[in-house]
């Protein structure tokens, strides 16, 4: 599925140039004020935004500093465009949170390219995160907001990952989170849903006991809610790429003198 990007400003025609621009590639959103921004986000996954700086109401500087202080939606990077041709004014915009900062009358192939990077940058992290045996969920935070949300997250699945019926509901209500709205912050930072990212920490867990050569694998999948041993070690291959024997055997050759 086409990352989803959001575009903001209050003037109908540069919204039009952004969505013919970037339509193609990308699933689009448009909004006319901070405000209405704001809905949208509270309903659909969006995985950038791009700010016009200089709009009645809420102005770009003013939304992304509110953004980026929100557990909701600090995660999605933002990119500010702007006509203020001055160096306090980019200052100022990175100061508030933005991700990267253009200058108006902007290059096509430069925001094309400036999107592509941040989208691929943060894919890269959360590739790493999910195919990496040891890798901590907070390598996929990019602030320090996201950094305490996931160590909390992180710690509550691992306290609770014995109960086979951990589900989205539960780790909703423990971040004080709506269900959509706990949802969609999952998805979008990390390209996974809440399911899919307890299935992980289940075996990034399992991956840590089996190094510590302590308990045989039957005991290892129950301790970390697979009761179908079975299941575990196809989930276990799926992710990792290694039977949960043969990621042992890995183990014990690679420390072998």
């Amino acid at each position: 599925m086409n990352e989803s990007i959001l575009i903001i400003d209050d003037n109908k025609e540069i919204l039009e140039l952004l969505s013919d621009i970037l339509e193609e590639d990308y699933t689009v959103h448009s909004a006319e004020s901070g405000e209405i921004a704001q809905t949208i986000l509270d309903i659909e996954v969006i995985h950038l935004i791009i700010s016009d700086v200089m709009m009645s109401g809420i102005d770009g500087f003013e939304l992304c500093k509110l953004l980026k202080s929100n557990v909701d939606y600090c995660h999605i990077p933002i990119i500010l465009l702007t006509s203020k041709n001055t160096f306090n004014a980019q200052i100022e915009g990175l100061e508030n949170g933005a991700d990267a900062y253009i200058q108006k009358p902007f290059s096509q192939l430069l925001l094309r390219t400036q999107i592509a990077n941040l989208l691929k940058n943060r894919l890269k992290i959360k590739d790493h995160f999910a195919s990496s045996p040891f890798e901590d969920m907070r390598v996929m935070a990019h602030s320090k907001t996201d950094e305490v949300f996931l160590k909390k997250l992180d710690e509550f699945i691992r306290k609770s990952m014995k109960d086979p019926n951990l589900d989205v509901d539960q780790l909703a209500y423990h971040m004080n989170m709506s269900r959509p709205t706990f949802y969609r912050k999952i998805k979008s930072l990390s390209a996974l849903s809440p399911k899919e990212l307890i299935d992980i920490t289940r075996l990034k867990t399992a991956a840590g006991l089996i190094a510590e050569n302590k308990f045989n694998l039957y005991e290892i999948a129950n301790t970390v809610g697979y009761s179908n041993q079975s299941v575990f070690t196809k989930s276990f291959q799926r992710y990792f790429n290694l039977a949960p024997r043969d990621y042992f055997n890995s183990l014990k050759k690679n420390s072998s003198p």
